[in-house]
């Protein structure tokens, strides 16, 4: 049964809320208001994080939450990438584990991957040496279709 209108493929009637919110989905998607991420089409547009170059490395910022379920990127929070982390932030464990994510994350050796800013700071700027800004945002982006 394939109704028109206010109602999904199965005849149930939407809500205002669910069209509002289909609606500035829509809207943020054009406006380029950073990554909006819709998880019934998995459709998103480009990162909002800042990624700068220096001469040291590309730097951007992360928020850190600690013991988690899972280490994954789980969206973002301003400027800064949220990563959850199973390490608590005990003894540098979150630190130590935040390094490796990236690491592999952006396929580069750990010893490339450093906590510039933050390291008794949930909120921390992460240097990686040997990287353009350029391709630490390619490289996001592309893992990006993972982000839950």
């Amino acid at each position: 049964m394939l109704t028109s209108g206010n109602s999904d493929f199965w005849g149930a009637h939407k809500t205002g809320v669910e069209t509002g919110l289909a609606s500035f989905r829509l809207l943020a998607a054009d406006l380029g208001l950073g990554r909006w991420r819709d998880t019934a089409s998995r459709v998103s547009t480009e990162m909002s994080i800042k990624i700068t170059d220096s001469p040291t490395g590309a730097t951007f910022a992360v928020k850190i939450h600690p013991r988690a379920r899972r280490d994954a990127l789980a969206g973002e929070i301003g400027d800064a990438l949220k990563l959850a982390l199973t390490a608590p932030p005990i003894d540098g464990r979150a630190n130590d584990a935040c390094i490796e994510f990236f690491a592999k994350l952006l396929k580069v050796p750990r010893s490339s991957v450093t906590i510039a800013a933050g390291q008794n700071s949930r909120n921390k700027v992460i240097r990686v040496g040997g990287l353009s800004a350029e391709e630490v945002r390619r490289r996001l982006e592309a893992h990006g279709d993972n982000v839950p």
